[in-house]
């Protein structure tokens, strides 16, 4: 886990490679809820038996169902000791879904600190994920996340005079 002890030092490491996440299964049980929480019950999520005579050969989980494990992960590999007073998903720039998770595999994600933007709110920050499965040369998604760290309001009084 990285440790930042505030929000200077992540701005000194933009640019750099942050690590990559312990592995995370992809079971059935998780593919049926992310199914039921975005109604999204295609069978080649859901239907064992028809998906295992389908191009994968098992049941996948959905592209989706990856992308939101971002701020997860995240979570487990890099903290700020001085927490901004929230952190808002601020969207994406890009995502590829490059190969489907079948079930039962592991992922994990490997990050990239690309940029911190000072902006009115706090700061913009953007980096980069590569979610890999276990035994692939290609990886399950690239996206481009960004994050907006809200400061503090006691932050935002230090500069003005009263």
């Amino acid at each position: 886990m990285r440790v930042f002890a505030d929000i200077d030092e992540v701005v000194a490491a933009q640019g750099e490679h942050l690590g990559r996440t312990d592995w995370l299964t992809i079971d059935q049980t998780r593919i049926d809820r992310f199914a039921d929480a975005t109604e999204d019950h295609q069978w080649i999520h859901l239907d064992a038996e028809r998906a295992a005579e389908g191009p994968f050969g098992a049941t996948i989980a959905h592209g989706f169902l990856s992308l939101s494990l971002l701020p997860y992960f995240a979570r487990n590999l890099f903290t700020l000791v001085e927490k901004p007073a929230m952190s808002i998903n601020y969207g994406l720039n890009r995502v590829r879904f490059l190969r489907p998770v079948t079930v039962g595999s592991r992922v994990r994600d490997s990050v990239d600190l690309r940029e911190v933007t000072r902006t009115d709110k706090g700061y913009l920050v953007t980096t980069g994920h590569t979610v890999e499965i276990e035994g692939s040369d290609r990886p399950a998604l690239v996206a481009e996340s960004l994050a907006l760290w809200v400061r503090r309001p006691s932050a935002e009084r230090e500069g003005s005079s009263s």
